[in-house]
């Protein structure tokens, strides 16, 4: 059963853009020919979510790899659905919000068109605020909208400085999910002890909160 309390100050917020939307685009036009026949021939997912799922198996395993679309139609049916992360997330109890640096009205139809804006109390987006992550103004006023207390809240995205160094110095800590972290990256991480956790996939969330 799911527990929403109001007056409860944990906060997870989320980006948008290749976070819970992959929102990138394929420069190879044999790619894209290739995931429209597919969807055509019964594929079940429409196009865009399955360049989102293409593109991650290329991240992952390589352009070089010579088998991504079998990859992609053994993983389909299977395919991570951030919905199952934040229904997680909901029946533990956490509030939920979003924090893009965007304009308010686009990241609101895109959550719209992946059927999650019910999950979120709040959107703050850059617009609004006035300021782009990784300012420490958006964070704050989305934690003050929210009520949120930035020790027991974090921030899941997939970018390195705007979404986890703005989310840890605002106080929080922070999930990079389909990152192009560098090894530089990770390295400055454990030299200075961040909280800040790499996940290759969404679902993952559910095995750390």
């Amino acid at each position: 059963m799911m527990r929403n309390n109001p007056n409860d100050d944990r906060v997870v917020f989320f980006d948008v853009d290749d976070t819970l939307l992959d929102t990138s685009t394929f420069a190879e036009t044999a790619r894209k020919a290739a995931i429209e026949l597919m969807v055509d021939n019964g594929l079940p997912l429409d196009k865009d979510e399955a360049y989102g799922v293409l593109k991650t198996i290329i991240r992952q395993k390589g352009s070089n790899y010579g088998k991504h679309f079998n990859i992609l139609t053994e993983v389909v049916l299977g395919h991570e659905d951030p919905i199952d992360t934040l229904i997680y997330l909901k029946s533990q109890g956490y509030r939920l919000g979003v924090i893009s640096n965007g304009i308010t009205i686009k990241q609101w139809e895109k959550l719209v068109r992946l059927n999650v804006y019910s999950f979120f109390d709040e959107v703050i987006t850059s617009e609004e605020v006035g300021a782009k992550k990784p300012d420490k103004l958006i964070y704050d006023v989305a934690l003050r909208k929210m009520n949120g207390d930035p020790e027991k809240s974090i921030m899941i995205g997939n970018k390195f400085k705007e979404d986890a160094l703005g989310a840890v110095n605002a106080g929080m800590s922070a999930i990079l999910v389909n990152s192009d972290v560098t090894e530089e990256d990770r390295a400055y991480i454990r030299k200075e002890q961040l909280d800040i956790t790499i996940i290759e996939n969404i679902g993952d969330v559910n095995t750390i909160l």
